[in-house]
């Protein structure tokens, strides 16, 4: 039976974490999407069409290694903004969360545009100090050599485009649970968002 929980939020606020944990705890396929849009981004940084990429990518553009750092980041946001990109893209995200067994799916217009019928939807979120601080340690540890600063502007960059954007803007959908995990440990988010999908499971 399908059973679908739409995790949206912006960037580093923990909402792919929450995911892989719940996807994990129910059972439940997870996909982070924002892998899609960075792999269509760093197909264009090798000077591909993004619509091009996006409609060309292949399952195996999603393991490669650097799709977590700042510069694939601000090219998957770009890219991101044009509709015919997020157009090309909607189909597999919409298969992903109707399979059989139950999905998880984390992004920005998960609960808005892919899935507004999903079962649970859940927005996640955090202060911007927070968030950068959180991203700052996870690419440092990577080894970026990026400083706080350039990480919150980053972020802050990333939230207006994401935001702004004519099409499927980052916003919370209506009927979505906001989980705020600025002061949360990630055992806290987990259980908090555990609890929230019980409640409609058993509803």
């Amino acid at each position: 039976m399908a059973f679908t929980i739409a995790i949206d939020g912006p960037a580093a606020a923990g909402k792919g974490t929450v995911a892989r944990r719940v996807a994990a705890h129910f059972g439940f396929a997870h996909l982070d999407t924002g892998l899609l849009y960075r792999a269509t981004g760093r197909r264009t940084m090798d000077g591909v069409d993004p619509v091009t990429a996006a409609t060309e990518l292949q399952a195996s553009d999603l393991d490669a290694d650097d799709l977590r750092s700042p510069e694939i980041a601000q090219a998957a946001s770009r890219v991101a903004a044009i509709p015919q990109v997020r157009q090309a893209l909607i189909d597999f995200q919409r298969a992903f969360a109707r399979r059989a067994g139950g999905a998880v799916l984390d992004g920005r217009d998960i609960g808005t545009v892919i899935c507004p019928d999903a079962e649970v939807k859940l927005y996640v979120t955090a202060s911007d100090d927070v968030r950068a601080a959180r991203r700052h340690i996870e690419l440092t540890g990577k080894g970026h050599d990026i400083t706080y600063d350039e990480v919150l502007d980053d972020l802050r960059q990333r939230d207006a485009r994401d935001s702004a954007r004519a099409t499927a803007p980052l916003k919370p959908a209506p009927d979505a649970v906001h989980l705020d995990t600025s002061r949360l440990s990630i055992e806290e988010a987990v259980a908090a968002a555990i609890a929230e999908v019980e409640k409609k499971r058993q509803a």
